[in-house]
């Protein structure tokens, strides 16, 4: 077998090049911290540079505006509002976080994006489709994800799932909501999904860790080939 033969058949990692965006979507309890995590780590033992964030927040700017909205403070101004505070702190988490990283080829990994303001704004806070889309091409554009996983859960085991992970401690704003109101969320999350295969994958986070793991894992070696990934700036210094 020659060389250039082996060369075919072995994945080698390429100088350079955009990373990759992944964003994890889903109602409160569904496990994406736990998922986030896992996958964080399987990226690493690939080799690949991953940064963890989150929204609202993942930036200084975004992460005084995650105060704002989770505390409720924002909530008396109406949907419109909020889903205008989200839109601000998403576009600071893009310039200042997310675009920086992709452009030096690392991966991101992000607890909730753009379909939690559509979801939760734009559906169940009334604040409308149509607006929160025009928000988008305002501060998201083009800069959408590679993959999102969504991650379903009945609504009455993932707020079981939030009151333990909480322990006492006190109910962020959407936690507080009731249990109708999760429903219709996990509904338009499906929904989503089935909008947007493309993008999209709907995962069954009902189901052991591990489970939901290696269906991820699953997915992400299908559609983002880690294992030929661009290597980082850094990996290259």
């Amino acid at each position: 077998m020659t060389t250039a033969q082996v060369t075919a058949q072995v994945p080698v990692k390429a100088a350079g090049g955009r990373g990759r965006f992944i964003s994890f979507e889903g109602g409160e309890g569904s496990g994406k911290s736990t998922q986030i995590k896992i996958l964080a780590e399987r990226l690493a033992g690939a080799k690949l540079h991953a940064i963890v964030t989150r929204e609202p927040g993942g930036s200084p700017g975004a992460e005084i505006v995650r105060h704002v909205v989770l505390s409720g403070a924002a909530r008396p101004l109406g949907p419109v509002a909020e889903a205008m505070l989200f839109a601000a702190a998403r576009r600071d988490h893009l310039e200042n976080l997310i675009k920086p990283a992709l452009s030096r080829g690392k991966w991101v990994v992000c607890d909730r994006f753009l379909d939690s303001t559509r979801v939760y704004q734009g559906i169940l806070g009334e604040a409308g489709r149509p607006f929160v889309k025009g928000l988008e091409k305002l501060t998201v554009g083009d800069a959408l994800p590679d993959i999102t996983f969504i991650l379903d859960i009945p609504a009455e085991i993932g707020l079981a799932r939030a009151r333990e992970r909480r322990a006492g401690g006190k109910p962020d704003r959407f936690e507080r909501e009731d249990l109708g109101f999760h429903e219709r969320l996990n509904a338009a999350f499906r929904d989503i999904a089935k909008e947007e295969p493309n993008r999209c994958v709907l995962i069954n986070a009902n189901r052991t860790k591990d489970q939901v793991a290696a269906e991820i894992w699953m997915h992400v070696k299908k559609r983002l080939a880690p294992e030929s990934a661009p290597l980082s700036v850094e990996e290259l210094l």
